[in-house]
């Protein structure tokens, strides 16, 4: 008679983490196998499980962790009867066996899992760039008469035939095309942080990573943006005040004015949002980045159209979300991400709809003002910080007035969050035209030097129009 049961090694690896043995137990002696799980915490293995259970639900990946030690466990009871009915039985040889009959584990079925839970925590677009990546890897396997893409089978000449696989691939969004070499990129991405989560978790070695071999890189292309010129034609544009076309170059101009405030975050701002002296402090939902904007005067003449003496703090400031429904209960990004994945779908649905209909209007505002580039409101973060650098705005007070996510490294070194740039950056570049020019300071002798000129004229100056002169006598 044999037994069969897992147990964790309790001392710590290098990593810190905690490894998972088969243990046989036949003839009297005990052999043990590693699974290739590692864990992070001991309290993660259930030993007394009941139905397979082994990694605690809250493990990620824990399904398919499971489903792994099941197969090994049935693997074993098959090698076991197998030696048995030949009177040549014990732990070693029942370990021996089980090494000769590896099965890998599924790949795709570690995929749709992770695809899952991504779903489940409220990442629609992330999920369905995961589903749309499964999807081709499962129609590669089907062309190529395999029954399953196991973690064995993702070899670096499996990626380069997937490769070719994926420039034969129709572009949906643009029948008659095949997909662009960046999009591809994106699927390589993506199956490349896959296997890095595999290795995480156990179900691959880290050798045998076939990244580590293969590469792929996009073409370079040229972000659309709007020239000064454009975007003054979009601001001069005479529309019917009401009409939804009005709204839409309001909410366009006003993520122009606050630096381009992504369109997710614009159609769910509150009025809690703006501060009694006027500034314009959220959270970033894409990266939970805290953004606090000085609000130009120009932003201000907008914000006054939507306010009245009714609004309430947690009212949405545009007229895009419904005030009454179940998800606008929750304000901060930190409740958003206590919602139910349900209602996270529903939030998510409604805020892809109205982008969507700003974007088709914004495609109407762009024939009006005479402009080829295709304007949506994204197109707004791109034009603030091309006409921010033309207009010799520092490239750190930019950097930090984005609070893109990718910036990370350079915020690090910049140290903690500097207000007065990037204050200074939106008064210079949103200037009301109206104003006057400078002009010398009173009393300033018509005698002086060209040298002492300047400095008079440079007194009155801030920063960085000081350092936007310096930059164009530089060029």
């Amino acid at each position: 008679m044999a037994t069969f049961r897992f147990e964790l090694d309790h001392k710590p690896t290098r990593n810190k983490t905690y490894n998972l043995y088969l243990m046989v137990t036949a003839a009297g002696k005990r052999t043990k196998k590693k699974t290739g799980i590692q864990l992070k915490r001991i309290d993660d293995f259930n030993p007394q499980c009941k139905g397979n259970n082994w990694i605690r639900a809250n493990v990620p990946d824990a399904k398919v962790l499971n489903e792994q030690l099941r197969l090994m466990l049935v693997q074993a009871h098959e090698a076991y009867q197998e030696l048995a009915s030949d009177g040549d039985v014990s732990s070693a040889k029942v370990i021996k066996n089980l090494d000769a009959e590896y099965v890998s584990p599924s790949f795709l079925a570690f995929a749709r899992e992770r695809a899952q839970m991504i779903y489940d925590n409220g990442g629609w677009r992330n999920w369905r760039k995961y589903c749309g990546l499964i999807n081709k890897l499962d129609a590669f396997r089907k062309k190529r008469r395999m029954a399953d893409i196991t973690v064995d089978d993702l070899t670096v000449d499996l990626l380069t035939r997937f490769d070719n696989f994926l420039h034969k691939w129709e572009n949906e969004r643009e029948p008659g095309k095949l997909l662009h070499p960046n999009t591809i990129e994106v699927q390589f991405n993506i199956l490349r942080t896959l296997v890095h989560r595999a290795i995480e978790v156990g179900i691959m070695e880290a050798s045998k990573d076939p990244f580590l071999v293969f590469k792929y890189k996009g073409v370079k292309t040229t972000k659309e943006k709007l020239s000064d010129t454009e975007m003054e034609r979009i601001i001069s544009l005479e529309l019917e005040e009401g009409s939804l076309i009005w709204h839409c170059k309001n909410y366009f101009l006003f993520s122009y004015y606050c630096a381009g405030i992504r369109a997710a975050d614009l159609i769910q701002l509150r009025w809690r949002n703006v501060t009694e002296n006027g500034r314009l402090h959220y959270q970033m939902g894409k990266n939970h980045k805290d953004r606090d904007l000085l609000l130009v005067d120009q932003a201000l003449d907008i914000l006054r159209y939507y306010h009245n003496d009714d609004v309430k703090p947690d009212d949405y400031i545009f007229p895009l979300l419904d005030n009454e429904a179940p998800f606008a209960k929750f304000v901060t990004q930190a409740d958003k991400d206590r919602m139910k994945p349900e209602l996270r779908h529903q939030l998510y649905q409604q805020i892809s709809a109205k982008n969507a209909l700003i974007n088709k209007y914004l495609k109407k505002i762009a024939e009006k003002a005479e402009i080829t580039t295709n304007l949506t409101m994204h197109i707004s973060r791109h034009a603030f910080a091309h006409i921010a650098q033309e207009a010799g705005a520092e490239s750190s007070a930019i950097k930090n007035i984005l609070g893109h996510s990718n910036l990370a490294t350079t915020e690090r070194y910049m140290g903690s969050f500097d207000t007065s740039k990037t204050n200074n950056t939106l008064r210079t570049l949103f200037k009301k035209k109206s104003e006057p020019k400078m002009a010398p300071q009173e009393g300033a002798d018509s005698s002086m030097s060209k040298e002492e000129k300047a400095i008079e004229l440079l007194k009155g100056m801030a920063p960085e129009q000081i350092m936007a002169v310096i930059s164009a006598i530089n060029k």
